[in-house]
């Protein structure tokens, strides 16, 4: 990025959504240290506060306990700022096949709650997180923006909507907005506790503690496995990018390389070995397939690069490395 580029993040008032949760929390930590004031919107559904202890008293974060599903909580957190980061969710695709409702309420119902404020307030520019899961039963790989298929999933369904209200209220309202679709984001602050755990750091727990972690399936499904620092990346060049051809698009937040199950697992061991050498021995198990899961996710991020200048620096190994150290040092 160049000097004004930054300038304008020093400068901006951003608020994030689901700041409490994985990927709002290091985004809130990156925006502070690039100078930003942060305002920060989260009702503890799915996040921690232990998250936000390292910028809980900065002088340039504001935090406000909300809930995106109410209107009001909205409006206030909207209230003065230039930039909308919306993370919030309720993510998982089985969570959303156990519980459809509560998904289309967060998802969809609280995702227009916020571009109806964000709208109201006068926001510059809407960037959401979007998802993997649009592409349904798309086989094609590797993925490109504008093929998708049929959602597979209550989620997909929910995350599909968005793209589709965000479009609308460039067309009706003339607000802009991104929408990032993130391919399996991985790195620390990362919960790997819960039902609804990504696979990851429910992996290295389990590894940790000699426990065999379940692969549903034969471990062929593969995913594009994309570290939380490529995806800070994206947000950030999203809010700095200053011509018309890049706004009210949706873009592949990935890192535009897949890695199976199988061969996830033989990583996963081979780094967290490095700390306890007698987990290169922990027996893998496998189960049936899961409902809902797609078999293959590669992502294209030409488009990303040519209209964004994404320049993603952490493929599935780097990334990894970097994330089990904090796993490591955190939950050992």
């Amino acid at each position: 990025m160049n000097i004004s580029q930054l300038e304008l993040l020093g400068s901006s008032k951003i608020l994030v959504t689901g700041a409490a949760g994985f990927i709002g929390s290091n985004l809130c930590e990156a925006l502070i240290k690039q100078g930003s004031t942060v305002v920060a919107l989260d009702n503890f559904a799915t996040g921690h506060k232990k998250n936000l202890f390292n910028i809980k008293d900065h002088p340039n974060f504001t935090f406000i306990e909300g809930d995106i599903r109410n209107l009001d909580d909205c409006h206030k957190a909207c209230d003065g700022v230039n930039f909308v980061l919306h993370q919030a969710a309720l993510g998982s695709v089985p969570r959303s096949i156990n519980d459809p409702i509560t998904s289309n309420d967060v998802n969809v119902g609280g995702f227009l709650n916020m571009l109806v404020a964000s709208r109201d307030a006068g926001v510059k520019r809407f960037i959401y997180a979007a998802s993997s899961s649009t592409y349904g039963d798309s086989k094609a790989l590797p993925k490109i923006e504008n093929t998708i298929g049929k959602p597979l999933s209550p989620y997909a369904i929910t995350k599909y909507v968005n793209e589709l209200y965000a479009d609308n209220f460039k067309l009706t309202y003339d607000l802009d907005t991104v929408g990032l679709r993130y391919f399996n984001v991985f790195g620390r602050k990362q919960d790997p506790n819960g039902a609804y755990a990504a696979v990851i750091p429910k992996f290295v727990m389990q590894l940790m503690k000699h426990e065999s972690p379940f692969i549903n399936g034969d471990g062929s499904f593969s995913r594009d496995f994309t570290y939380i620092d490529n995806v800070i990346q994206m947000n950030i060049r999203a809010m700095v990018a200053n011509h018309a051809d890049a706004l009210n698009q949706v873009y592949n937040t990935a890192f535009g390389e897949r890695t199976s199950l199988n061969e996830l697992v033989t990583l996963l061991k081979k780094y967290l070995s490095i700390y306890d050498p007698a987990i290169a021995d922990v027996e893998v198990k496998y189960r049936s397939e899961r409902k809902g899961d797609v078999p293959h996710s590669l992502a294209s991020v030409d488009k990303a690069k040519d209209l964004l200048g994404y320049d993603p620096q952490f493929d599935i190994e780097s990334g990894l490395e970097e994330a089990i150290q904090w796993y490591w040092e955190n939950l050992k």
